[in-house]
């Protein structure tokens, strides 16, 4: 297995305060080594600008990659623009690229990338909710346009919906969103009858939903659209914030239940897509549970590749 990741990727610093802060990889990356010394990691490259303009229009490539910043300039009130920010969504965004031609070409069977910032709020032309770029949207297009898939999915745990990855694809039968969130909560998308052309399928989850709920809307609800789909490839949009330890957000969730929730990824990924996966990392904002939890996760993502 392998782990794709950059130092550029901590050099996005959105100030003193934010939740979003350079810590949160390091906590992942360093978890990542201690607990997993054979991991085969790689260096992040950039994501070309035409591999981005498959999801983004050329303005957001601009104001993120061309605007002249000389410290931490508000996008909106949660999303912000610094010195380092171009480089770190460059190579976030290539991470997911790299990590889908890894996959394509028998090199890797299963990737996680660990790389900042997120992705999964970001639409075709905005920037927004701590995401510049909409790195699962990259890479998810380029499966389908270099690569040649029509029916990759994308599955979307983190606590906040991924509106910006449901816009995407909205209209792309190619690609399937699903995702389990809690609602009411930012940025209040993500309701059940919001199906797109029947490729959208959303579960949102009252707060102190708890494991049992969690693990039962899944296995009910997520987990059998997702097989009736059969994905050539499977992507997961790997955020943790649902943890009960989480400051942002209150599903409640057990380390535990990451583990098991990956478990069942990888064995539709089996029946489907010759157990190819490739995950990115998106929230998470307690550090220690961020840690947990990406331990649980890749470890997961680990079982059956001796």
């Amino acid at each position: 297995m392998r782990i794709y990741s950059h130092p550029a990727c901590t050099r996005h610093d959105p100030g003193p305060g934010h939740a979003e802060r350079p810590l949160r990889l390091v906590a992942v990356t360093e978890a990542l080594r201690e607990h997993f010394p054979a991991l085969e990691w790689e260096e992040a490259p950039r994501a070309s600008r035409g591999q981005l303009l498959r999801v983004h229009d050329d303005a957001l490539l601009s104001l993120v990659l061309d605007t002249p910043v000389d410290g931490p300039m508000p996008l909106d009130p949660d999303t912000v623009l610094a010195p380092g920010s171009a480089e770190a969504a460059l190579r976030a965004a290539g991470a997911g690229i790299a990590a889908v031609d890894a996959v394509m070409h028998g090199e890797s069977l299963r990737v996680f990338c660990a790389v900042r910032p997120p992705g999964h709020h970001a639409t075709s032309s905005a920037a927004m909710g701590f995401c510049l770029f909409n790195n699962i949207a990259v890479a998810a297009a380029h499966a389908c346009d270099k690569h040649g898939l029509n029916r990759v999915a994308v599955v979307d745990f983190d606590v906040h919906h991924g509106n910006g990855t449901q816009a995407i694809f909205d209209t792309d039968p190619r690609v399937m969103y699903l995702s389990s969130h809690q609602m009411p909560l930012y940025p209040d998308t993500g309701y059940a009858n919001e199906r797109g052309v029947g490729n959208i399928v959303n579960a949102p989850l009252p707060p102190g939903s708890g494991s049992e709920v969690f693990r039962r809307t899944w296995q009910e609800q997520l987990l059998p659209a997702l097989e009736s789909f059969r994905p050539q490839l499977l992507f997961v949009s790997a955020g943790f914030d649902a943890h009960k330890r989480d400051p942002l957000a209150q599903i409640e969730l057990e380390t535990e239940d990451y583990t098991w929730l990956t478990q069942q990824l990888v064995a539709t990924a089996r029946r489907h897509g010759g157990g190819r996966v490739v995950s990115m990392l998106e929230g998470g904002y307690d550090l220690g549970a961020l840690r947990e939890c990406s331990v649980a996760h890749v470890g997961a993502l680990l079982e059956g590749l001796d």
